[in-house]
């Protein structure tokens, strides 16, 4: 026996995976996909594939008969997307399986009907030529494996999910989905990948990303990465392909990541679909039973490829060192330099200003009473971040500058304290808008709606959170099957970055991190928010900031962690540096 892994069925997704990549190796063009609550009741996969012969059609129920291997070295040369033909006997033992299908030469197709593992029943029927195989009640046996999957929405959007890393490296494919009697997905087929992705990643995802080419000893890379000022909070929008198969590769993803390393924030991932092109004997596919992950003969080298490919275009996006300037299509952006404005008046209004003849070294301040609204909260809590122990105010603290662009440094009576400046700010805005959630003003509406081009089941995602969003000020409608217009800010956040929140809501969701309760719905999308409103790493602040945002810190008493657990500040005592320097 050669062949003794079968394929493994986690969920419905992972059935949707089998057949779809079964109908593709057939020569399909045309692939329709029906779900019913989320897959758990219903899944249907129609091709108009080659189909099969009715002894084929039997055998398929068998285990280990395959037809996509004819001798024993062919499993190094593997091209087809599987070959061990486990998908129907694993799915038919786990629920109800029903396959009619036909060749081109056959008179009659052939109906199927097996479960509990077993065939039990072969008949004649008329049908189109291809095939279609329909799933009924998955784990309806095993309650035991049900109870522990997610929602039937969560289910429904992992099977999208796994359609859509298919239909990316399938373009000649037309793919339609409906699930519950609507249309889910409609994708013709492509010519070209940056059309595929439009249509699967949206117009606007597009526009972020930069073509990769690259070749080395026979291996090939071609594909898509963003501009390093897009990125997202976690790696789900990474997809990478070897020989056309949807893989998780530590080795290409690390090489990817490295290309990043000095041109993105830190915890932040790019958007990339790459192609990774080899010899079929220099790579392993057999290595997992899903097929989810390879061996390369010679990983160093796909490593070097991946590295110096995706480099080199981000190079010409960054064509200096760390990426401290930007080529001029990126940053000579008329509005820029009103936005950059527009940041740093609302970071300061109201909050003070320098008194004439102070020194730097010694800063102190005065604040205007005008009433206006400012960045930072007006605070609640009763314990300062920067009083310390012995309640030093701030104004005692000598403001020195920025370390890595991050961490604002200041001279205290006792030594030095350092303030992560993201941080900082981002627990002063959390703060705030929880305050702001009971309030009468949460919302501040745009004179223009900002219109987000989303994929069908994002922007159904964003729609069907619309109450919650509209609990913190964010005012949503929608336009059409894949654009959502975004007509109000939270008033505490006039200057809110509301793409890049919608995109990290989205991967929060696909992960399934939606607490059924409010008060947990409430929170994530606070901290998003916040997370989002703050000034950034690496970004940088005026001295007037600096003090601006420490003396709203001392102020509003916000408890001295981040909303994600992280310190605000860390001081380092007098004493201890004159150790360092022997003088103890």
């Amino acid at each position: 026996m050669k062949i003794a892994a079968g394929e493994v069925i986690e969920r419905p997704a992972s059935i949707v995976k089998e057949l779809l990549e079964n109908a593709l190796d057939a020569g399909a063009t045309h692939v329709t996909i029906t779900l019913e609550k989320g897959g758990l009741e219903l899944i249907r996969v129609t091709d108009n594939g080659c189909g099969m012969t009715r002894e084929d059609a039997a055998l398929a129920f068998e285990r280990f008969a395959t037809s996509k291997i004819r001798r024993f070295e062919d499993l190094y040369t593997v091209s087809s997307f599987g070959f061990r033909g486990e998908a129907l006997p694993s799915i038919a033992a786990v629920s109800t399986v029903e396959l009619v299908t036909r060749t081109k030469d056959a008179v009659a197709g052939t109906r199927v009907l097996a479960e509990e593992g077993a065939v039990k029943a072969v008949s004649e029927i008329g049908c189109p030529v291809g095939t279609s195989v329909t799933v009924r009640r998955v784990f309806a046996s095993l309650p035991v494996r049900r109870k522990f999957l997610k929602s039937e929405k969560v289910e429904q959007g992992l099977c999208l999910e796994r359609i859509q890393r298919t239909a990316l490296s399938s373009l000649g494919v037309r793919l339609e989905v409906s699930g519950e009697g609507r249309e889910l997905l409609s994708l013709p087929a492509a010519t070209r990948l940056d059309e595929r992705i439009s249509l699967l990643l949206g117009r606007g995802t597009r526009e972020e990303l930069t073509p990769v080419s690259g070749e080395k000893d026979g291996i090939r890379l071609h594909g898509f990465v963003s501009r390093p000022g897009s990125s997202r909070s976690s790696a789900r929008h990474i997809y990478l392909y070897v020989n056309g198969r949807f893989v998780r590769d530590g080795v290409v993803q690390g090489a990817l990541m490295a290309a990043y390393r000095n041109v993105m924030e830190a915890r932040r991932y790019p958007v990339a679909v790459l192609f990774v092109h080899c010899p079929p004997g220099t790579v392993d596919v057999n290595v997992h039973p899903t097929k989810s992950e390879v061996r390369f003969r010679d990983p160093r080298l796909v490593y070097a490829l991946v590295l110096e490919s995706v480099s080199l275009a981000l190079t010409g996006l960054f064509p200096f060192a760390d990426g401290e300037e930007p080529r001029g299509d990126l940053k000579d952006d008329p509005t820029e330099g009103v936005r950059e404005a527009v940041r740093r008046y609302h970071l300061l209004r109201n909050y003070g200003k320098k008194i004439p003849g102070d020194r730097p070294e010694s800063p102190r301040w005065e604040m205007e009473g005008d009433g206006g609204q400012s960045p930072f909260p007006s605070g609640t809590a009763s314990v300062g971040v920067l009083d310390l122990q012995d309640k030093r105010p701030v104004s005692s603290f000598a403001y020195l500058g920025q370390v890595g662009g991050t961490y604002l440094v200041f001279s205290g009576p006792e030594g030095l304290v350092l303030v992560d400046q993201h941080a900082a700010h981002e627990r002063l805005l959390f703060e705030r808008l929880k305050k702001a959630w009971g309030g009468d003003r949460k919302a501040q509406g745009l004179v223009v709606p900002l219109a987000l081009t989303l994929t069908p089941g994002e922007a159904r995602t964003v729609w069907d959170l619309r109450d919650d969003l509209a609990e913190v000020g964010l005012e949503v409608d929608r336009l059409g099957r894949d654009t959502i217009l975004v007509r109000s800010v939270p008033a505490a956040l006039p200057d809110l970055d509301v793409e890049g929140f919608v995109k990290d809501l989205l991967d929060d969701a696909a992960r399934g991190e939606s607490p059924p309760r409010l008060e947990g719905r409430r929170d994530g999308l606070l901290r998003s928010l916040a997370c989002r409103g703050a000034v950034k790493a690496r970004q940088a602040l005026s001295p007037e900031e600096a003090l601006a945002l420490c003396l709203s810190l001392e102020q509003d008493g916000a408890p001295a962690s981040c909303p994600h657990g992280r310190p605000l500040y860390r001081e380092i005592p007098l004493r201890e540096i004159e150790k360092m320097f022997k003088r103890r």
